[in-house]
């Protein structure tokens, strides 16, 4: 009786834990295959509030109703060549991150940058960090604020978890502009990456 009644417990005691293990890996699987593919949905969404300048356009001389190129092509190559300044920089971009991955709408995982403290184009921080975007002035291209920020939604899997679908938001600052994205993400060969990105927003 008494060894029946230690096999019972024990069966208990185990099947508690494994319940409990089951829980927790499925969090640290989600989190590493978000890790896994972080960096490349940052290099594919990313705004740049420097880029986001359109080229100086020539004035119209309303008189004749043409264009008045005085000093036009100076301005259009000062433009091209700051724009070729931005592109070559090898300094690290900072991007500003949401604290948090969004779910259903709600602030919920601290979103772990440490993993990518030592990335060689981008220096992540977190938005709170920095002044509520805005306030940012997107035409300061010369500031130490972030170029642009970046949401993360959490990743719905299918059932094999072969694939995955997350929404992701992408902003210049400054309340001016913005995009929504939902991305796509399948396992090839063992390794996570991205195979399609919709618009869904623009503001």
């Amino acid at each position: 009786m008494k060894l029946s009644k230690f096999i019972f417990i024990t069966l208990v005691l185990l099947s508690s834990f494994g319940c409990k293990k089951k829980e927790v890996t499925e969090s640290e699987f989600e989190k590493e295959v978000l890790n896994s593919v972080f960096i490349e949905i940052v290099d594919s969404i990313y705004m740049d509030r420097r880029t986001m300048s359109p080229p100086p356009m020539p004035k119209i001389d309303f008189k004749t109703n043409k264009e008045d190129t005085i000093g036009y092509h100076d301005k259009l190559k000062r433009y091209q060549i700051e724009q070729d300044s931005i592109k070559n920089d090898k300094n690290r971009i900072l991007i500003g991150v949401n604290d948090f991955i969004v779910s259903n709408g709600i602030n919920d995982n601290k979103f772990d940058l440490t993993p990518f403290r030592n990335n060689k184009k981008f220096d992540f921080q977190y938005t709170s960090k920095f002044p509520e975007e805005i306030y940012w002035d997107i035409n300061d291209k010369k500031s130490k604020m972030p170029v642009g920020t970046i949401t993360i939604h959490k990743i719905h899997f299918n059932k094999n978890k072969t694939s995955g679908i997350l929404e992701a938001g992408a902003s210049c600052g400054g309340g001016k502009c913005g995009q929504g994205f939902q991305i796509t993400i399948e396992n090839k060969s063992g390794k996570w990456h991205i195979t399609k990105i919709v618009d869904t927003w623009v503001s």
